[in-house]
């Protein structure tokens, strides 16, 4: 009885050190979310139901979640959003869409986004992004599509973008870029159409002649 008892107690045990997981995950996505909600100005109340108190954020509109109730989308187009992203996005470790396009977000695209390993699709074309692009963008191994056409993005593009194998839309037209754009690995496949209305952008690269320092300022 006393051995039944003592195996009784430690299944118990061992089930409720496994209840907090998934809700922990859950409040760490929803803090994430919510700092983006308090980083900008929703006019149009799109972000009404975001609530910090409700333990999972899938319930959320405008977000979707995966059978562990883990953030896979997130879809804020064209939402008349006003303000910033936050460094806390890269939290969102299986989020595959981040879907922020034609807003009026402002601000450095923050380099944390290069965390967001799973991450297919990021669509931040038509807002007023300033500041350069993060290099750190090329640690997102699974993008396909990597839109950043239409902000007021300066310096120049990372050439570590190019190892990004699964790329097959890249966007930066309409922006203030400087120096040349590459054109090996994945970009290889580009057309001129890709960069073009960058004042400041001189054209495709010429092998071994790359004019910019390593800070990615133009000389």
């Amino acid at each position: 009885m006393a051995m039944w008892a003592l195996l009784h107690l430690l299944t118990t045990a061992l089930v409720l050190l496994s209840w907090p997981l998934t809700p922990a995950t859950a409040n760490l996505e929803g803090d994430a979310l919510f700092a983006l909600r308090k980083a900008v100005k929703d006019s149009n109340n799109v972000l009404q139901s975001w609530d910090p108190t409700l333990v999972d954020p899938c319930t959320w509109f405008h977000v979707t979640c995966d059978g562990d109730n883990r953030v896979t989308r997130l879809d804020l187009g064209n939402a008349n959003l006003v303000g910033s992203l936050v460094p806390e996005l890269g939290k969102l470790q299986r989020l595959q869409y981040l879907e922020l396009y034609m807003n009026n977000l402002t601000g450095p695209i923050p380099k944390e986004l290069g965390r967001l390993k799973s991450l297919v699709s990021l669509d931040l074309y038509h807002n007023n992004f300033t500041g350069s692009i993060p290099s750190s963008l090329s640690n997102l191994s699974n993008l396909n599509f990597l839109r950043l056409n239409g902000n007021r993005l300066t310096g120049t593009i990372p050439r570590k973008l190019t190892k990004i194998r699964s790329l097959k839309i890249f966007d930066v037209s309409n922006n203030d870029l400087c120096g040349t754009f590459p054109t090996s690995g994945s970009f290889s496949k580009f057309s001129e159409e890709s960069f073009k209305n960058n004042p400041r952008l001189e054209g495709p690269e010429l092998m071994g002649f790359v004019r910019y320092d390593t800070t990615g300022n133009c000389n």
